[in-house]
């Protein structure tokens, strides 16, 4: 059997598409959706330049696998504790939310003479916005444990779910006015008695297989029993009738309860991720920009529709059910787009005859500029809503209270961390001034009478206000690398003398944080690591000056600091720093040497000739000659590792 050579050049083209796109979508920090659709878009037969031989026919199926494995992961992901958590403003509110913005697209049609199901097709696209969009705009701003991040959350697995249910609904939509409501209930019905007795045997059978399978301990076979539920659970609820989404969001479902979600969405999500590209290039090679040049009209109003008709709708409803109203606004705001859901519907709305090309290449176009313009708002609108807010409430005025600000402690970031440190510093009658975001808890703060400032607290303007020049300590406690080390370089700039106690998640951003002029650089998981072993070794009833004194060496050890051989009595650790030669361990990887497991000795840090620090070094990691290589372990450890390599400290 030969190969046919179009298919893998097309195939080469739409994974170079992937990736360039995602490329430059990551670089501009917008969704990798978008550069994957645009990706799609440059190499589809309506654009000059290389292109796929039939606009994606060869990849119909693969982007089907992809909405299937989305499918899949969704109903893995699908959490009903965040639910419980804003309970009535999703579960109720959101299909309210739903149900009006279909009704507004159908009312609008009505007024520009739209066809009734043209109308309803739209309205059931527009209504779901795209989670994944939503989920990476909400870590990006550090925002997702938020007020207006919770109810964003809760609202969007909603609409995951009412997306499923339309999925399902989509074949149906065409006939709703005719007599064959009757017999498409009958189908609902015979479909639904052939998949309850499904479900609640499956729900006894999964487990155990899973269990079974997982105690082989062999990951291949676990990833192809998983798929197996999925795509073969699809397959039963398409030979009753209904979609394969909705199969796969079934299967998703019946697993996302076990102890084996967690392991199955890990491995699945690359795969996943895969066909969805394949999806999202193909929707892009769809695109016809004649076609909708020819239909500005229509575009604009889908445009108008999901950013400013979804907006009010959604903050309306949402500030109906007793949320405040910045909370409603950001919540509206985060929810004015449409992705990866509204191209699965509008699909089966055009498979369905529901609607024609026009419709189709209007919704993709709408799709991609409305989560352009979300980004958008969604990065300005807040900044700008908060600052109004702050300004008009009661409170201590910020400058003035900066003025009376000396030896005082500057707290970069009121949340979780931040606000536990200025707890300890009201306890002991310190005095503090807040950095925060969050204007509802400037007000809170303010109305305490407590100094505070609404903004980003990495801003020099800001620090200045707060009376930086004259502080007694910094703590940043912000959520992002960069607006850490942001913080700290104009801290500094504005104090030379402060000690600036910065927080870090990624060991490899301390020496960036003490180069800009951190003072300490904490970082949770090391504090985590150092109360696991104190309370370990406080279990043992090991000698209390013998655990702190280890500590005191761990922590210098990880924390670079000058090698010093310190003996002792107690046998503790020491760090030594050596420059490899030509012995036994250079030209070697970690992996090879195995120094850890022969000789109990930890390599802590490498400084390569050239100057370059590599941190915890992997067991890939080469050994070269030239390397000074920091070595944490017992002294005799230490001293029968470098006589095996013949090396001098």
């Amino acid at each position: 059997m030969s190969a046919d050579p179009l298919f893998f050049r097309d195939l080469a083209l739409v994974l170079i598409a992937a990736v360039l796109g995602g490329a430059l979508a990551w670089l501009a920090r917008q969704p990798l959706v978008l550069g994957y659709v645009l990706g799609g878009m440059a190499i589809s037969q309506f654009t000059p330049g290389p292109s796929i031989s039939d606009s994606g026919h060869h990849f119909e199926v693969f982007a089907e696998i992809g909405v299937v494995l989305l499918m899949f992961s969704v109903g893995l992901e699908f959490s009903l504790k965040d639910l419980l958590r804003v309970k009535w403003v999703a579960l109720v509110g959101g299909p309210i939310g739903t149900i009006l913005n279909i009704a507004l697209a159908v009312g609008v049609g009505a007024l520009l003479g739209w066809p009734p199901l043209q109308g309803l097709v739209i309205g059931v696209v527009i209504s779901v916005a795209s989670t994944m969009v939503l989920a990476r705009l909400l870590l990006d701003r550090g925002e997702l444990h938020t007020r207006h991040g919770r109810v964003l959350v809760g609202i969007s697995l909603v609409e995951d779910l009412a997306a499923v249910v339309l999925m399902a609904l989509m074949p149906a939509l065409g006939a709703l006015a005719s007599d064959r409501l009757l017999a498409i209930a009958r189908g609902l019905g015979v479909a639904a008695l052939l998949l309850v007795p499904f479900f609640a045997i499956a729900a006894r059978l999964v487990p155990p297989l899973l269990t079974r399978v997982a105690r082989t301990r062999d990951q291949e076979l676990f990833l192809l029993v998983a798929l197996m539920i999925g795509l073969g659970t699809a397959a039963v609820t398409q030979a009753v009738g209904l979609s394969l989404a909705l199969g796969a969001f079934l299967a998703g479902l019946l697993i996302s309860s076990s102890d084996f979600a967690h392991e199955i969405l890990a491995r699945l999500l690359p795969l996943r991720d895969t066909f969805g590209a394949f999806f999202f290039v193909t929707v892009g090679a769809l695109i016809d920009p004649a076609r909708l040049v020819a239909n500005v009209p229509l575009l604009l109003t889908m445009v108008l529709l999901v950013v400013l008709g979804k907006l009010v709708v959604r903050a309306g409803v949402v500030w109906m059910f007793g949320e405040s109203l910045r909370t409603a606004l950001l919540t509206g705001i985060g929810l004015a787009q449409i992705g990866e859901f509204s191209f699965v519907l509008v699909q089966a709305a055009r498979q369905e005859g529901h609607v024609g090309p026009d419709i189709y290449q209007a919704t993709l176009a709408a799709s991609l500029l409305s989560i352009l313009i979300n980004a958008a708002l969604v990065r300005t609108v807040p900044r700008y809503l908060g600052a109004l807010q702050a300004a008009g409430r009661p409170g201590a005025e910020p400058a003035a209270a900066s003025r009376e600000l000396e030896g005082h402690v500057i707290v970069c970031g009121y949340g979780r961390v931040g606000s536990a440190v200025a707890e300890a510093l009201e306890t002991f009658g310190v005095r503090y001034a807040a950095l925060e975001n969050d204007p509802d808890v400037v007000r809170g703060l303010r109305e305490r009478g407590i100094p505070s400032f609404y903004g980003d607290g990495s801003q020099r303007r800001l620090l200045h206000e707060a009376g930086t020049e004259h502080a007694a300590l910094a703590v940043v406690a912000l959520p992002e690398a960069g607006q850490v080390r942001a913080a700290v370089r104009n801290i500094r700039t504005l104090n030379p003398t402060v000690p600036i106690l910065a927080r870090t998640h990624e060991r490899a951003h301390h020496e960036a944080l003490r180069q800009a002029g951190a003072t300490e650089v904490i970082q949770p998981e090391l504090e985590a690591a150092t109360t696991l072993i104190r309370h370990a070794l406080r279990r043992l009833s090991l000698p209390r000056e013998s655990v702190l004194a280890y500590l005191e060496q761990y922590r210098d050890a990880l924390e670079l600091a000058p090698a010093a051989d310190v003996e002792s009595a107690a046998r503790l650790p020491v760090l030594r720093e050596v420059t490899l030669g030509v012995g036994a361990l250079a030209d070697r990887t970690l992996r090879d040497a195995r120094v850890r497991e022969r000789f109990g000795v930890s390599v802590m840090s490498i400084t390569r000739a050239d100057g370059t620090l590599v941190l915890h070094p992997s067991a890939e990691t080469l050994l070269r000659p030239g390397d000074r290589v920091r070595l944490f372990g017992l002294p005799e450890q230490l001293d029968a590792l470098l006589t095996h390599a013949g090396e001098r400290r």
